[in-house]
């Protein structure tokens, strides 16, 4: 495609090499390079409005050059002028060189960068932020560095203001406050400082950079939401987003990465967005050391970095507990790995693939998990297929009264989940049970399905459970105990990883099923608890509570034409 011997800017010579395999990278990283040719293709056409100039990029890499490391590296000493390698030179020059034909702003206003640990991450923020500070020729430019907490916040700022420090040019033109983490440019009277939820106020917030490190360590969105919704009123900003893999598949970062994995394949469409995504391909294996220079673009560039990596690998194989650390920090691979969660999420994602099968007319168990005030309550359908699978359905309640303040405390949407039709808000401050049951009801007659037993806690369900049997229902108590839930426990999980389970990618029961971790006794029998407060496992419990039936099952003749639900 492109002559090796022809003089190509920075960026595109990158994009080259990679796509031509004189550079080793994975798959996403590939796709990444091969949008950037295509698009340089695609400059002048009708439905393209942009334009890639060099100028633009190299621009930044001179700023660069103005900046010394604020520490030792493996190849690098405190105080070596920075000379960013080629791959950092492919995304800050990406960011930076491609730009609105007409207008000349920057087209791409978000960027993630996902990269194992020790690859100059720290590093590119600095630059970066600096850059946006004092060399963007913005007016009042406001660069955050944003974090969960301040201390977290302060870490990629304290890089940056000691960055700025060593620089005889940039010393010179920024103002520092240290005791309040402030640095202002004094022609453009631009700021940068951390962000983080501790952060009481800031006047006349209006980010031009937003800073995001170590993506996968934020529970919720709170941190990317603020910068986002600040940035309406600015000409060109950015929102920068780099990060390792994590083990929390539940969090934030991991939906950004779907969502940059799905922009790179082409199955979603954001010229606006820039994604480099540096991980092993599916297949690699991990111990073979040639497959780690596609994680570790910088680190795997050299004998020590090599070294390094093959040392903290052989601890980790050796050592499962901290194979977690290992797998997402240096080899940068999602896991799902919290330290005692429940289910491993990729196979309970993979029992979603398929499509619900027709439900209509068959026999099922229900579990509820009634809820006082504070959690939800959920009921779940559980149905033998014949096949010897097992198809779950779940739907879960709220009091209107309670939603504000779940919305704030369990930091999830609840909103989009009743627009969905996931979840339902009842009137009041407290779960109206009848509404639970003529829930229940309606289900049943909807879809002509045979209630075989609904499964319940005692503790909670006393009266409701007393108005279902006078109903005609086979009411059945399941003990909410420890060597009573083990097994069921146990033996759902099992059919999950068998593939033997199909869910309808409920988003309130996949919430669930992430923050459920077990409790285990001497005898090794578990029991579903969460980690916090906040996160709700009902509708987990619901289903566990009605798959205590699973093993042995009974058919009841006798009940359904009571109910006049067979009449033969």
């Amino acid at each position: 495609m492109y002559n090796v011997l022809a003089q190509l800017d920075d960026v595109t010579q990158y994009a080259a090499d990679v796509q031509e395999g004189r550079i080793v990278a994975g798959k996403y990283v590939r796709l990444a390079c091969q949008r950037h040719l295509k698009d340089l293709g695609r400059q002048g056409t009708e439905d393209f409005p942009y334009t890639f100039e060099p100028t633009r990029a190299e621009r930044v890499f001179y700023f660069a050059s103005f900046c010394c490391h604020v520490e030792d590296g493996l190849t690098v000493k405190a105080g070596d002028p920075v000379t960013l390698d080629p791959f950092l030179k492919f995304i800050v020059g990406s960011i930076f060189g491609w730009v609105h034909r007409e207008t000349g702003l920057r087209r791409f206003r978000k960027a993630y960068e996902q990269v194992a640990r020790k690859n100059s991450k720290s590093t590119t923020l600095s630059i970066v932020g600096l850059y946006m500070l004092a060399g963007d020729k913005e007016g009042g430019p406001q660069v955050y560095t944003a974090a969960t907490d301040r201390q977290q916040a302060r870490i990629v700022y304290g890089a940056a203001e000691q960055m700025a420090e060593k620089s005889k040019s940039l010393r010179k033109r920024i103002k520092f406050t240290k005791s309040k983490s402030l640095m202002v440019h004094k022609k453009s009277n631009g700021r940068m400082q951390p962000l983080s939820k501790e952060t009481k106020k800031f006047d006349g917030f209006n980010p031009h950079c937003g800073i995001i490190d170590e993506y996968h360590a934020h529970p919720t969105s709170d941190m990317y939401d603020v910068i986002v919704s600040g940035m309406g009123m600015r000409r060109q900003p950015l929102l920068f987003i780099i990060t390792t893999a994590g083990f929390d598949l539940n969090a934030p970062c991991y939906k950004e990465y779907q969502y940059c994995c799905k922009l790179l394949e082409g199955e979603v469409v954001n010229e606006e967005y820039f994604a480099y995504i540096a991980q092993m391909d599916k297949d690699d294996d991990i111990k073979d050391d040639r497959n780690w220079i596609k994680c570790n673009p910088l680190l795997a560039s050299s004998e020590s970095g090599i070294a390094f990596l093959r040392s903290e690998l052989s601890i980790a194989l050796d050592s499962p507990d901290k194979q977690r650390g290992v797998f997402t920090k240096n080899f940068n691979m999602w896991l799902n790995a919290r330290e005692d969660g429940y289910m491993q999420m990729d196979k309970w994602a993979a029992c979603g693939k398929e499509p619900m099968p027709d439900l209509t007319g068959r026999s099922c168990r229900v579990g509820l998990d009634l809820s006082k005030k504070i959690d939800l309550t959920s009921v779940s359908f559980e149905f033998d297929l014949d096949d010897g699978r097992v198809a779950v359905l779940s739907h879960s309640f709220i009091p209107e009264a309670k939603l504000a303040d779940r919305k704030q405390t369990d930091d999830v949407n609840y909103d989009l989940w009743v627009r969905q039709g996931y979840l339902t808000v009842t009137p009041g401050n407290v779960v109206d049970y009848r509404l639970i049951q003529k829930y229940v009801y309606d289900q049943e007659r909807e879809n002509r399905w045979i209630i075989s037993e609904v499964c319940y806690d005692d503790w909670s369900a006393g009266l409701i459970s007393q108005e279902m049997k006078d109903r005609g229902y086979e009411m059945v108590e399941v003990p909410q105990r420890m060597n009573h839930l083990s097994e069921p426990t146990k033996n759902f999980r099992e059919l999950v990883y068998q593939g033997r389970v199909i869910h309808g990618n409920n988003p309130v029961l996949d919430w669930a099923m992430g923050n459920a971790v077990t409790k285990e006794d001497h005898h090794e029998n578990i029991l579903l608890d969460k980690k916090k407060s906040k996160n709700r496992i009902d509708p987990v419990a619901a289903l566990i509570t009605a798959h205590s039936l699973y093993v042995n099952q009974e058919s009841n003749d006798s009940v359904y034409r009571s109910r006049g639900l067979i009449t033969t």
